[in-house]
């Protein structure tokens, strides 16, 4: 079947969707890496200094912290309060614990990201989940179901030739495969009429806004103040080199005089350090200028990380704003509440889409749509633990009564489903042990003896 107009039609305007957002996405790209390319006014640094630039990259700090909390608990189909096996079997057979990290980066560097269902030919009850580059694709959003129409990857360019060689144009009811021919036009070479009704791809969006179809990066705001400190700290680097040592000065000497006891000249950077302080000429005064105080760029740079750190929400330690005592537990958690609650919200948005790529997993898997397709995700708690604190807190409201069994205990670890599986098999093998069997017991005689003597009357006070 050839590529009908319409697909064709499609295919162009997608194709120049990804051409338009190139552009931008390299740069965020470089800015991740630190191998942006400074703007300087070129007073203070000349051209040819240039290669001395330092970047600060506060760009990276910014995506890896909220990615680096960014941890999937669990996965429950729709009307369910406990962990869901078939999901976590998907998940764990796709390797998702990790691959979820490269999807969360692309999603913050680039603004969005995309994951992609498809059929497994090596394992068919496990279909593929793959994370997928936003290079590479991009999507046609209807804004009304909040649905792709259709996804676009273009792939395979080279050296000799940039533009990409191959395309997967996907679609609600079929997906192409197509290749430029020899005379550079689009040619098709494979077609799944699959009739999922669906488009098999899911596409992220960070900082949605109304209207908005393609997302915005996290590091946009940061990356004006990533500049100017770079700027200041190339300046500052500058500066170390040329004004923070003493600059010498001599009067009444010349050419001649620079020369050893043999007459042979003497190097220009031995004159420099040493030999001018002494010398034969009766003429001749040696003195030194005040060295620069740097601090002026420290404040500078430190100010910027301020700046960052109210951009973000970020605690300002994250920008080098250490001070010289550590922060403690109650402190680390208020100041990390904005940072946190940014993430919780985050992790929502995510969970939304995490959710339509599992529904797609359980259909490919079972025949069948998820209800709804309301896959619900949860996620472990964003902030810095202080579990010593809180619990601690609880424990005295309750007067020293435990409050939570066992498995609340686990939930509150936040213990994953296999790993709560695995502490169940450690309690049967050791119900099994004789041993241990003797230890319980008589663990248990002696609370009840415990038990017995605390209910007990009081015995009254004699009388005197």
């Amino acid at each position: 079947m050839a590529i009908s107009p319409d697909e064709l039609m499609l295919l162009t305007r997608l194709a120049n969707d990804a051409q338009a957002l190139s552009v931008g996405d390299e740069r965020m790209s470089r800015y991740y890496e630190g191998a942006q390319r400074l703007e300087h006014i070129g007073i203070a640094v000349p051209p040819e200094l240039r290669r001395f630039e330092t970047v600060v990259n506060w760009p990276r700090v910014n995506v890896d912290t909220i990615e680096h909390r960014q941890d999937v608990k669990s996965l429950l189909l729709p009307g369910q309060d406990k962990a869901d096996v078939g999901l976590r079997e998907g998940w764990d057979a796709n390797n998702l614990d990790s691959d979820l990290s490269l999807l969360n980066k692309d999603l913050l560097i680039f603004g969005r990201g995309f994951m992609c269902a498809g059929t497994n030919a090596e394992d068919k009850d496990h279909p593929l989940l793959t994370v997928e580059s936003p290079r590479e694709m991009t999507g046609l959003l209807n804004s009304r179901t909040r649905r792709l129409d259709a996804v676009l990857r273009l792939y395979g360019q080279t050296k000799e030739d940039t533009r990409p060689q191959f395309a997967t144009l996907y679609m609600p009811d079929q997906t192409l495969w197509i290749e430029r021919n020899t005379s550079g036009k689009w040619v098709e070479f494979s077609r799944d009429v699959h009739r999922l009704g669906r488009v098999p791809v899911v596409m992220f969006l960070n900082r949605r806004r109304t209207g908005g179809l393609y997302g915005r990066s996290e590091m946009a705001d940061i990356i004006p103040l990533t500049d100017a400190a770079a700027r200041s700290l190339t300046n500052l680097q500058i500066a170390g080199e040329t004004h923070s040592v003493p600059q010498k000065w001599v009067l009444g000497m010349s050419k001649g005089d620079f020369v050893d006891a043999d007459g042979a000249p003497v190097p220009a950077w031995q004159s420099y350090f040493s030999a001018i302080w002494a010398n034969q000429n009766k003429d001749a005064k040696v003195g030194q200028f005040t060295a620069s105080d740097l601090k002026n760029f420290h404040d500078t740079v430190n100010h910027y990380g301020q700046l960052a750190a109210s951009i973000t929400g970020f605690p300002a330690r994250y920008f080098g704003q250490n001070t010289t005592n550590p922060p403690a537990e109650g402190a680390i958690r208020a100041e990390e509440a904005q940072m946190v609650k940014t993430i919780e919200r985050k992790n929502v948005e995510v969970g939304s889409g995490l959710g339509w790529v599992m529904g797609l997993y359980e259909r490919l898997r079972t025949g069948d749509w998820v209800s709804g397709n309301r896959i619900h995700i949860e996620w472990h708690d964003p902030g810095t633990p202080t579990f010593a604190q809180r619990a601690d807190a609880l424990q005295k409201m309750a007067g020293g009564v435990p409050l939570i069994s066992r498995q609340g205990a686990w939930d509150e670890l936040g213990w994953s489903d296999p790993r709560k599986d695995r502490e169940r098999r450690y309690f049967e093998e050791e119900s099994s042990d004789p041993y241990v069997g003797l230890i319980l017991a008589k663990e248990e005689a002696a609370a009840s003896t415990a038990e017995v003597v605390t209910d007990a009357p009081a015995t009254p006070a004699p009388v005197s």
